[in-house]
Order: structure tokens, then sequence, then C-alpha cells
């Protein structure tokens, strides 16, 4: 063993990548040698690794590939597409969205236009350019690839339906609410058929579709059917996971839009430290349930609580989405409404 980890610490020499790392994403592609015989290098690393008591990073793997192979070898791409994806679950959606951009047309030169993973690469490119405030573009883009992972993978591949699920999804945040229900609304039986009613990507369109009913111009349908959601997604994946958490945030806001502000005022009040624990102060769902709840504490009657809020928010959105961001617009302008309205309220009352 110990000639194991001398070994993986020569190919990581310099990286200060090696160590005790937990949550990382698993790294699947498997790569034939040049003799055919189908032989993972990043598998038989990883295996080795294991056995010395080692764990390997994406970025100290990344590396040890780029030391063994080629820069543009399936599994280099593959090791550099992991440490984009985990620079997105660490919260540099920005640094993840150039990376993917960077590697794109390397797939699509290495790989082929419409090999599975350059597809999917195109995808995940289009999810996080929405992410960085493009819907638009991340709308055309999704609407664009569709056409190829019907031909490649089939019309009801899982692969498939997920980006359909987020072609509606940024439909929806393009500003064509009504679309993104129909949509939907079309998409779910798909799903409830081909995964099952309690799937979690089923469960993930039901929430979807009931966000844009309420979006579309009906929050009370929406309230109910997130309302009857909540156990389901509870029991399933569990009550602080955070498609749970987002359903909650949903279902706070949908019950003001219904007509309930202080209601929702004190749903999101009581989300608001399970979301600091759970995702962490600065993840971007964290920052728009402080967003929700400065603006449900305005429409319930406190503008004062609500400008002050709004105005701690922003510079934190700015520095971590970007002054662009259409969070941070959303911040902006709600900050200018509840300021003049707290104006008239101290005037009114002198």
């Amino acid at each position: 063993m110990a000639a194991v980890a001398a070994l993986i610490s020569i190919l990581l020499a310099g990286t200060g990548l090696i160590g005790s790392v937990t949550g990382l994403s698993p790294i699947t592609s498997e790569t034939s040698d040049a003799s055919g015989n189908g032989v993972s290098l990043a598998g038989a690393l990883i295996s080795l690794a294991g056995l010395a008591g080692l764990a390997i990073s994406a970025a100290a793997l990344l590396r040890i590939r780029k030391r063994v192979l080629q820069a543009e070898h399936p599994d280099a791409l593959s090791a550099q597409t992991d440490l984009a994806y985990q620079m997105m679950e660490a919260g540099d959606t920005a640094g993840a969205r150039d990376r993917l951009a960077a590697l794109l047309p390397v797939y699509e030169r290495v790989m082929g236009a419409e090999h599975p993973d350059t597809l999917a690469a195109r995808g995940n490119l289009a999810a996080l350019t929405g992410q960085m405030g493009d819907a638009a573009t991340a709308r055309e883009q999704l609407t664009a690839l569709l056409p190829s992972l019907e031909q490649v993978l089939g019309a009801e591949d899982p692969n498939t339906l997920a980006f359909q699920s987020r072609l509606a999804h940024w439909t929806g945040k393009a500003g064509d609410a009504a679309t993104a229900r129909e949509q939907l609304t079309a998409l779910l039986p798909t799903y409830e058929r081909t995964l099952g009613a309690e799937h979690p990507d089923a469960l993930s369109v039901r929430h979807d579709l009931a966000v844009w009913t309420g979006e579309a111009g009906d929050p009370a349908t929406a309230r109910d059917r997130l309302a009857a959601l909540i156990p389901v997604l509870e029991r399933v994946q569990g009550a602080e996971h955070p498609h749970t958490l987002s359903l909650l945030d949903n279902f706070a806001c949908m019950t003001g839009k219904a007509g309930d502000a202080a209601g929702a005022r004190d749903r999101l009040a009581a989300l608001l430290p399970v979301y600091e624990r759970v995702m962490g102060a600065e993840h971007f769902g964290t920052l728009s349930v402080r967003h929700d709840l400065a603006v449900w504490m305005g429409e319930a009657g406190d503008p004062v609580t609500a400008r002050d809020r709004l105005a701690a928010l922003l510079p934190v959105q700015e520095r971590v989405l970007g002054i662009g961001h259409p969070d941070t617009l959303d911040t902006r302008r709600h900050l200018t409404r509840w300021a003049e309205a707290s104006g008239r309220g101290s005037g009114d009352g002198g």
C-alpha cells in the first residue's frame, strides 16, 4: 500500500490536492487504451487510491490525466467537465460556465457534434447560462439542442426529458409563463409513465408546473398544488433536501400572491434559518429566500424592515451573483419601492 500511495503522490507532486476529500461527483467515463483492452486509467487510479486510503479530487485527477494522457483524450475531457460541475456545486457558476464554454468546441472536435457527451455539455452550458441571468439565451440553446437529443437518444430518454423540463423552466424565466405551463403540462404524463409518479424528476416537473401555473395568473391553484406536493417530497426526498426547501419557498410566495401576505412572511421567516444552515448563507437559494422574506414583510405592512433587509441583501447579491443578474436587479427594484413606501409612511406619521 505504501508503494501505491507513493506512486499516486508522484503523479500529484506539487498539486497539493491529495488527501481526504468528500462530496465529489463520480467520474464514470471509461475509455479503452491504445491496445483496445478496455482499461480505464481513471478507474484504475481511483481504485489504487482507495486501496491506499486516499481520495482524489476532480482537480487532482485532471492533473494526473494530463500528465499521462494527451489533454484532449476523452478521459482528460471527462475530468475537466467533472471539475466544472464541482465549481458549480461550490457556487462558482460563472467559472463553471466559462470552463464548459471552452470545453464545448473540444468535445465537438474530438467526440463529434452529436456524441451524447457533447450533447450533455451543450445542455449543461445552456443551464449555466440561464443561472448566470441570461434566460433567453438558455431557452434558445435548449430549443436548438432538443431535436438532436430526440434523434440520438430518443424522445423519451430520461436525458431528453430532463432537458425538455429545463427548456420549460428557462422559457418561463425568459418571461413566457403561459408557454412554460403548457410545456410542463404536456411533459408530466410522460415522466409519470416512464419514470413513475414519485420519481424525483417527475416530482420536480409537478413542482415546476405548479409554479408556472401561479406565474401565469392562478396563484391559488399553484398554492394548493404545492401544498399537496410538500408531504410527498418530505417523504421521498427528505424534509431538508434542497428540492423540498425550494418547494417550501415557492409555496410561501404563492400563499402571498393568493392574498395571505402575513402567512407568506411567517413561512419564509421560519424557512430562512434552515436554508442558511443546509445550503449556506450565500447560496443563491438562500439569497432568494432573504429577498422573498423582505418583500413579503413589506407586503404585510412593514415597509421599513423590508427596505432595511433589501439594503443589506443588495451588496451581497452584487458580489455573489453580479450587478446585472436578474435577482440583483429585482432586489434593487424592490428596494426602491420599499424605500419610497417607508418614506411616505414616515411623512404621514409626522
